[in-house]
């Protein structure tokens, strides 16, 4: 499937304009201080490998120098446990992604790392080691990204490219509080698992093109969804994923469910 099925149209109307003036900020502006790297961790319930994925995926995810996002996905459903968060788009961004990398087949857990590579995701010296190894390399994030909450707004401003670049998608994902699921058929039954920021929706809020853009985003919508961010990604060709560049936490959701 091609992967502008996973770039749909945004639900709620996103203002868009470019942005070359002095910022309109408040006292609750978030600086653009670049985080240490996006991880995405492709995940299912219904995996016996995966609990140990997901649980140093917990630790990834409270940080706050870290984007951390779990696909849920939905292959392994035919062990006798459907996966309660899991989703057929989800389970399409890991293909793409499979593309991507010239990959013969998906796997859980896999944790992809800044859209460039991929490594097992319940390995800690090889996720900290991926991330490493991108930032010394200057495959980390390089292009700012700031987010202000404006009382009924959020703007996220996105900086320009320190060099030549090739246009890239500024992508929202949003995600669910983190929560306990207790497994209660196939190969983790038994078990009772946190989950955080399991990806509910994902949707192109428009293209970057290497100069400071604005996007502006409704409050009301980013909050009730829960935990919300950005990720500025490059696009194959071909459509499918490319390096990411920039990424934010626009919103985090609360921990209602623990």
């Amino acid at each position: 499937m091609e992967f502008r099925r996973y770039f749909r149209l945004a639900a709620v109307a996103l203002a868009f304009a470019g942005f070359t003036g002095a910022t309109h900020a408040d006292s609750t502006a978030k600086a653009p201080v670049r985080p240490l790297g996006v991880i995405e961790l492709f995940t299912s319930q219904g995996c016996n490998s995966c609990p140990p994925a997901d649980e140093l995926f917990a630790k990834f995810a409270a940080q706050d120098d870290m984007v951390a996002l779990a696909y849920h996905v939905t292959y392994w459903d035919y062990l006798g446990w459907q996966d309660e968060l899991g989703s057929k788009d989800n389970t399409d961004r890991q293909y793409a992604y499979m593309r991507a990398f010239g990959a013969r087949s998906v796997y859980t857990p896999q944790a992809v790392i800044n859209g460039r590579t991929h490594v097992n995701g319940a390995k800690s010296e090889d996720v900290n080691g991926a991330l490493a190894n991108l930032a010394e390399t200057g495959q980390g994030m390089n292009v700012d990204l700031k987010v202000t909450d404006n009382g009924d707004t959020f703007t996220i401003e996105v900086g320009a490219a320190t060099g030549p670049a090739s246009p890239a998608h500024v992508v929202i994902v949003h995600y669910q509080p983190p929560q306990v699921v207790d497994l209660q058929k196939g190969e983790n039954k038994g078990r009772s698992v946190t989950y955080w920021n399991a990806v509910t929706d994902l949707h192109t809020a428009g293209m970057w093109h290497g100069q400071t853009q604005r996007f502006e985003l409704p409050k009301s919508e980013v909050e009730k969804k829960g935990g919300c961010a950005v990720l500025l990604q490059a696009v194959g060709k071909d459509g499918v994923p490319g390096p990411i560049l920039g990424a934010a936490v626009v919103r985090k959701p609360s921990k209602t469910a623990l």
